[in-house]
């Protein structure tokens, strides 16, 4: 069975690899390629835009340079000696980029307790893993609730696998990295949901757009086939250890209420290399097909944009999103995936939906999620342009609000200083994602509710709190509570600034 999928796999890699790629990639950064409308430049230097991204974790993965040059000068390498690479050092490093206050894995072992003898347990933990008497951990399963109601498996390893998985993680990036396409954002060094929620928008506006497919796949995590990702992952690597290390912690299990679980199938979601084998994983099965199925079977303008396992599609003609959907549904269940029946749809939007519905006797064009945002068909101020205006998701909005309330009552006896530093986070950390063009109005709604469930909180602390007035309030609110204003730059300008013309 292996020889058969390894054999249908590697045909595939060798046509979708036929063409080479045209523009030299600078050294951090990884490919934008001209399909939203966007040329690449020589110029678009890595924006490190995550709270890992710091100067030392530059400095742990200057000596993972070569990996990253080999893989550039030749596509088709396999790379064979890569365990070398993880030192002592790059260990240090993967224990230091680990949260101090997150929560331990079944061992109980947390972040300060290993610190005490960091050097003698990085020495051992080396040991083991170049022995092979290392063993992967079951991860400690947790669920979380989802936006729908629903919940949402989340697996937490121990320190030592996530220790072992940041340094793999960060030398298979410098492989992959190279072959990732440009309309692929999530999980990726340098790029964030709001570079994909940008390129969609001007693929939105600058294209020939007029249907959109707002496609999700069904529990992803859950699904990964294991011999498929490993068969993706020996296209770049054939060092037996590093393959050995992968297929532990896909086979490592999970624990849940102290009954261990065998897994033969998914990633669990919390572990350091689920996210980057999701992009292997979706790079070979979707980005590679996609990019060949527009170039070689699409009439008009098609524009892709896919966070993780979230993705979306425009279409100039219907006929054309109808088959390709029909094609996508195929492609997917080769690997084992399916579409979500209920999040997946093709709906007419666009520059010229407004005027093509109203002429049918329709209603206004509809509306499609993505990335926590409401993309509408809009009109600019003047009423001259069309646009994509995006807005906070109503729904989601106020669960945060709920949530938000339900602490405050909770926080309400702590000193006045502290819940006001609390919600400062909060307030911000909000508007630092939300805060986009044309969404004034929700994040003043969402400040506004803020402010009122905290109001309230006050005043139910003792019967004296409730002479609170709203003067004596609105002084807390000066010192406490950010402003309502938009940070971030239209989505037109932010592209020009980061693929400069």
């Amino acid at each position: 069975m292996a020889a058969i999928l390894r054999m249908h796999a590697a045909r595939e890699v060798r046509h979708w690899y036929s063409t080479k790629e045209k523009v030299e990639q600078n050294r951090y950064r990884p490919k934008a390629e001209t399909l939203e409308g966007r040329p690449v430049t020589k110029r678009n230097f890595c924006q490190r835009t995550t709270a890992n991204c710091t100067q030392r974790q530059g400095e742990a993965l200057s000596g993972l340079d070569r990996i990253r040059e080999a893989v550039k000068r030749d596509k088709s390498i396999r790379l064979n000696n890569l365990m070398h690479h993880m030192t002592i050092d790059l260990l240090r490093e993967a224990y230091q980029e680990q949260k101090s206050e997150a929560a331990p894995g079944i061992d109980g072992v947390t972040w300060e307790k290993y610190g005490v003898e960091l050097e003698t347990n990085l020495s051992d933990l080396r040991k083991r893993v170049f022995s092979g008497r290392y063993r992967a951990t079951p991860s400690k399963r947790v669920w979380i609730p989802k936006p729908d109601g629903s919940e949402r498996p989340l697996g937490i390893p121990v320190l030592e696998d996530k220790i072992i998985q940041q340094a793999v993680v960060w030398i298979t990036n410098q492989i992959f990295e190279e072959d990732f396409l440009g309309f692929s954002y999530g999980f990726r060094p340098g790029r964030s949901q709001h570079n994909a929620l940008d390129a969609l928008s001007v693929g939105i506006t600058q294209r020939k757009v007029n249907w959109v497919l707002d496609a999700d796949i069904q529990s992803f995590f859950d699904r990964v086939d294991h011999e498929w990702m490993m068969e993706f992952i020996k296209h770049r690597i054939s060092d037996p250890k590093m393959l050995r290390l992968i297929q532990k912690w896909l086979r490592a299990g999970v624990s849940e209420q102290g009954q261990w679980s065998k897994t033969t199938v998914g990633t669990p979601q919390g572990a350091v290399t689920s996210p980057l084998l999701a992009n292997i994983y979706l790079h070979y099965v979707l980005d590679l097909w996609v990019r060949k199925w527009r170039e070689t079977q699409a009439q008009g303008d098609v524009i892709f944009v896919r966070y993780a396992d979230d993705f979306v599609m425009g279409f100039q003609h219907k006929q054309e999103a109808i088959r390709f959907l029909g094609e996508l549904k195929e492609r997917l269940a080769k690997y084992k995936l399916t579409l979500h029946p209920d999040k997946t749809r093709l709906i007419e939007f666009g520059r010229y939906a407004e005027g093509n519905r109203k002429k049918c006797g329709e209603g206004k064009p509809e509306t499609f999620d993505f990335l926590g945002f409401t993309h509408i068909c809009a009109r600019t101020r003047k009423g001259n342009y069309f646009t994509v205006r995006r807005k906070t998701i109503a729904k989601r909005m106020r669960n945060k609000i709920k949530a938000v309330r339900r602490e405050l009552m909770y926080r309400r006896h702590d000193p006045v200083p502290e819940q006001g530093k609390w919600i400062r986070s909060v307030v911000q950390g909000h508007f630092n994602y939300f805060a986009v063009p044309n969404n004034k109005r929700s994040i003043d709604i969402f400040r506004t509710e803020v402010i009122r469930g905290w109001f309230r909180a006050l005043r139910k602390r003792s019967q004296k709190a409730r002479r609170l007035t709203w003067d004596r309030f609105n002084r807390l609110l000066e010192t406490w509570v950010p402003k309502a204003r938009i940070l971030h730059k239209y989505p037109t300008q932010r592209l020009r600034v980061t693929y400069s013309r």
